[in-house]
């Protein structure tokens, strides 16, 4: 008799229950949980962007979007050299007019076969691990030449899941980020990072391997980067094979370089002893010859950090790498905080496009937006309403720092595209979080990030009315790399 009174009321508290839950859903936030970000141990939060959240009235909504469907007014481009790219409407602005001197260097490089063009791809969560980066880098590679990972930290948090080169370091390192550190104990690289060796018991080490993919399986003129330091003492003793170099460091210029091999390496090992003081950025590896994009990608950050950059330090990272293209690849995180009003982020990351054109005189600049993100609502899986207004903004502020501009969102398929990546693609293209591309995903997109830099180049060639480059009358760069490699 009591079970049958305990079963009776359980059941009609939840008849009681689902009657309240409909009678309550229209006034239920649109969202059944808080997009309130969570911190976990794993992840970095980028301090420059909860700044400016304090400084900014997150209930204010995005009228400019609005402003702008209404308007869609024409970009016409001034000339540049005697030549101007058509103009182009708002809605589907691209700003090649911007990228003429990175079109100039490639195509000189189509035509000679020589000369080195170097991309700083600097991203989030999107990029970690070398996730449409090393796609990116190998569509130019094949097609232009070159191999080589490029610029890699002396540590990463995403050492593991990179498959374009092998990474392993010592855990006695001490790091610091510019999303968390405001005033470092010596100026941030040009990855965002200054890592010092903790080497008062054991010598800090760090191991680089070639990675699984052909023009990135070695590694190809290895040089390090450091800074400066009263420390005279610290050497690195490199080991590659049964070969091993010692070398002094000399840290008397604010940015210091030592190349180990002309010759390109299977792996190598760097230890660094009574190093304790020295400022530490990376090794760089690349052959000089064809195309190098350089990943510097960072869990958690927005890309108001790059503000942080000292001008100085990074005009000698230019003077020593020579970059013709910067890629600003942002958004993901700047999505989950509740907000749809992003003239705060317009208005810090125009600064952060500012800092750059400081710290990289005549170099242009690409932006890409955020690439769409699935929400819940009402109990199914949408495009974020976050999604058009942060792209918009990001589009706007890429007008005003005169920035060539790739919606991701749009080139993607538009809204409801994520939900399609995740549940209609066999393979899926995309993770159940409905936010970061898996490895298919991830080489469909460096593919279409590429054919619009492409598309791009081949409106330049039309203007300057050169022929369309064909493998019969094009030099072969590859076999100019392979020949460098051997000398």
């Amino acid at each position: 008799m009591e079970s049958k009174s305990y079963f009776l009321k359980s059941y009609l508290i939840l008849i009681l229950s689902v009657f309240l839950f409909l009678g309550l859903r229209e006034i239920l936030p649109e969202r059944l949980f808080s997009a309130t970000p969570v911190t976990g141990k794993n992840m970095l939060i980028d301090s420059m962007l909860l700044d400016a959240l304090e400084q900014q009235d997150l209930s204010a909504t995005n009228d400019q979007i609005a402003e702008d469907a209404k308007s869609s007014p024409k970009v016409v481009y001034p000339e540049t050299q005697g030549l101007r790219f058509p103009s182009e409407k708002y809605d589907d602005y691209h700003g090649y007019q911007y990228m003429m001197s990175f079109f100039e260097d490639l195509l000189e490089h189509e035509k000679s076969g020589k000369g080195n063009i170097r991309i700083a791809y600097f991203g989030d969560s999107m990029t970690d691990g070398d996730m449409i980066v090393q796609d990116f880098r190998s569509n130019f590679q094949q097609d232009f030449g070159g191999s080589g990972v490029g610029f890699v930290s002396i540590t990463s948090e995403s050492a593991a899941s990179r498959s374009s080169i092998s990474h392993q370091f010592s855990n006695n390192w001490k790091t610091q980020s510019y999303l968390n550190v405001k005033y470092p104990r010596k100026p941030f690289g040009i990855n965002g990072h200054v890592f010092f060796a903790a080497d008062t018991s054991r010598p800090a080490w760090v191991n680089y391997k070639g990675g699984l993919r052909k023009l990135t399986s070695q590694l190809p003129n290895p040089t390090l980067f450091y800074g400066r330091s009263s420390n005279q003492h610290g050497i690195v003793r490199l080991t590659s094979g049964r070969d091993t170099i010692i070398r002094t460091l000399q840290p008397k210029s604010m940015l210091n370089t030592i190349s180990f091999s002309d010759a390109a390496l299977k792996s190598l090992k760097a230890e660094f002893v009574q190093a304790d003081s020295i400022p530490l950025y990376g090794f760089n590896f690349d052959d000089g010859v064809g195309v190098h994009v350089d990943n510097f990608s960072q869990r958690g950050n927005s890309g108001i950090p790059i503000s942080k950059f000292d001008v100085s330090l990074m005009t000698a990272f230019q003077q020593k790498l020579d970059y013709d293209l910067i890629i600003l690849h942002y958004g993901t995180n700047v999505l989950n905080y509740g907000t749809k009003s992003y003239g705060w982020y317009e208005k810090s990351m125009t600064k952060t496009v500012g800092r750059l054109r400081q710290c990289f005189p005549g170099v242009p600049i690409l932006i890409v937006s955020t690439a769409d993100k699935a929400t819940k609502y009402d109990m199914e899986m949408k495009t974020d309403s976050a999604v058009v207004p942060l792209a918009s903004a990001q589009r706007r502020y890429a007008l005003q720092t005169q920035s060539a501009f790739v919606n991701l969102y749009t080139l993607m398929g538009g809204d409801g595209s994520m939900v399609k990546w995740v549940e209609n693609e066999t393979p899926a293209l995309a993770n159940k979080d409905y936010t970061h591309f898996n490895y298919q995903g991830s080489r469909k997109i460096g593919r279409l990030l590429y054919s619009q830099i492409m598309d791009g180049f081949t409106q330049y060639k039309k203007l300057r009315g050169v022929p369309r480059v064909t493998p019969e009358n094009r030099i072969d760069s590859t076999n100019t790399n392979t020949a460098s490699l051997n000398d």
